[in-house]
C-alpha cells in the first residue's frame, strides 16, 4: 500500500513536470507563431491591394502608393494616422480625367460664349472670345489661365446656382470630346478611380482640390467619382444673397473669390478643410504649392504626380504645356522623392471600359 501510494505521487509529479514543460514549449514557439501571423496578415493586406489597384502594373508608383497606405493604416504601426486625419486630395483636369487639347470646362465655357454671343457684339473682336466664336483652339489656349478665368466670370456670373447646376448637369451628360468622341464622364482616368476607392476603403476621406471651377464641378463629380459636392473645392466666385420672386436664390457674381490654382491650393484646403493632408495628388506646376504644403506637416506624408507620357492611348506633354506644364514640380518631385507616375509604363489601360 505504501508503494502504490508512493507511485502515485511520482505519477502525479511526472505529469505536473509535463505540463510545465509543454507550457514553457509554447511560450518559446509564441513569437514565431506570432510573427508568421503577422506575415501572413501582411500578405493578406498586399494581396487586397493589389486586388485593389488592377489597372496599375507592378511598378515603383504603385509599391509606394500601398505601402504608404498600407503603414498609415494599420493599427500598431508606429506611422499609423488616426482616421479623422486621413485627408486626402487630388487634382482634377489632368490628374483624375483628361485635359487636352484644352480643359473640358473651356468647352462647356465655350458653348455658353456662343448661346450667349447676340448680346456681346464687342466678344467679335475682343480676345480670347473671338477665338472661342471662331473655334480657333490654339487661340484660346494662349489666353492661358487668365483668359480662362475671365471667360468664366462672364459666361457663368447672373444666374442662380440651382440653374447654374442643371446648366452644367444637361450638358456633362450630352456633350462630346471633339477628338474622342466620348462623353466626358468617360473620359476619367480608370487607375485614378481605383486609388480612389482604395484610400477611401482605408478610411481617408477623398477630395478635390483643383483650378477648374467648384460650381462646375459639384455638378457632377459625385455620380462620376464618388466625391461628394462639400468635398469639392476649386476656383470660385462671389455669390449673393437674394429674394428672387419671394423665393431664397444664391446668385453668381462676376468677382472672383478664389483662383484655387498654384498658392491658391493651400489657402483653399485651408478655408475648407481646415486641416493639411497626408496624401496628395497632382499633375503639373499648378499643383506644387498643394504638394508642398501636404509634405511639410510631420509625420507620413505622400505626394504624387500624373506625367503624361502617353501619346497612343492619351497625351504627351510635360515641360512646354502652355496650360498644364510640368517643369519645377517635376525637379522638386526628383529632389524631394515625390512619385512620379509614368502613364505609358505604370498604367494598364488609361480609360474604363466603354459600356
Amino acid at each position: 500500500m505504501k508503494f502504490a501510494r508512493k507511485d502515485l505521487r511520482m505519477t502525479r509529479m511526472r505529469m505536473r513536470m509535463r505540463m510545465v514543460a509543454t507550457i514553457l514549449l509554447w511560450m518559446a514557439a509564441w513569437p514565431v507563431l506570432a510573427t508568421d501571423a503577422q506575415a501572413t496578415d501582411a500578405l493578406a493586406s498586399d494581396v487586397r491591394a493589389a486586388d485593389a489597384l488592377p489597372s496599375w502594373n507592378d511598378g515603383a508608383s504603385k509599391r509606394a502608393i500601398v505601402a504608404f497606405v498600407e503603414k498609415v493604416t494599420t493599427q500598431g504601426s508606429s506611422d499609423f494616422v488616426p482616421a479623422s486625419e486621413r485627408i486626402a486630395v487630388f487634382d482634377n483636369d489632368g490628374t483624375l480625367w483628361a485635359e487636352k487639347p484644352v480643359p473640358f470646362e473651356l468647352y462647356f465655357t465655350s458653348d455658353r460664349i456662343r448661346a450667349l454671343a447676340p448680346q456681346h457684339p464687342e466678344w467679335k473682336t475682343t480676345e480670347p472670345y473671338r477665338s472661342v466664336i471662331a473655334n480657333d483652339t490654339k487661340g484660346v489656349a494662349a489666353a492661358g489661365k487668365q483668359g480662362v478665368m475671365e471667360m468664366l466670370a462672364a459666361t457663368h456670373a447672373g444666374m442662380s446656382t440651382d440653374e447654374f447646376n442643371r446648366i452644367v448637369g444637361e450638358w456633362i451628360t450630352t456633350a462630346r470630346h471633339p477628338q474622342t468622341g466620348k462623353p466626358y464622364p468617360q473620359m476619367i482616368y480608370q487607375p485614378m478611380l481605383e486609388l480612389l476607392e482604395y484610400v477611401r476603403s482605408k478610411g481617408f476621406k477623398t477630395y478635390i482640390v483643383s483650378g477648374g471651377g467648384q460650381e462646375f464641378m459639384r455638378a457632377w463629380t459625385e455620380r462620376v467619382y464618388g466625391i461628394p459636392p462639400g468635398q469639392v473645392i476649386g476656383s470660385n466666385g462671389e455669390l449673393e444673397y437674394r429674394l428672387v420672386d419671394g423665393k431664397p436664390t444664391l446668385v453668381k457674381l462676376a468677382k472672383v473669390a478664389l483662383i484655387d490654382d498654384g498658392p491658391g491650393k493651400p489657402v483653399g484646403i485651408q478655408r475648407f478643410i481646415g486641416r493639411r493632408p497626408i496624401f496628395a495628388f497632382g499633375n503639373s506646376d499648378g499643383d506644387r504649392q498643394m504638394l508642398e504644403w501636404t509634405t511639410a506637416g510631420s509625420g507620413p506624408r505622400f505626394a504624387g504626380l500624373v506625367h503624361h507620357t502617353d501619346s497612343k492611348r492619351e497625351y504627351a506633354y510635360d515641360r512646354k504645356d502652355a496650360l498644364a506644364k510640368l517643369d519645377k514640380a517635376w525637379d522638386q518631385a526628383m529632389q524631394q522623392g515625390w512619385t512620379v507616375v509614368d502613364m505609358s509604363k505604370e498604367w494598364k489601360v488609361v480609360y474604363p471600359a466603354t459600356p
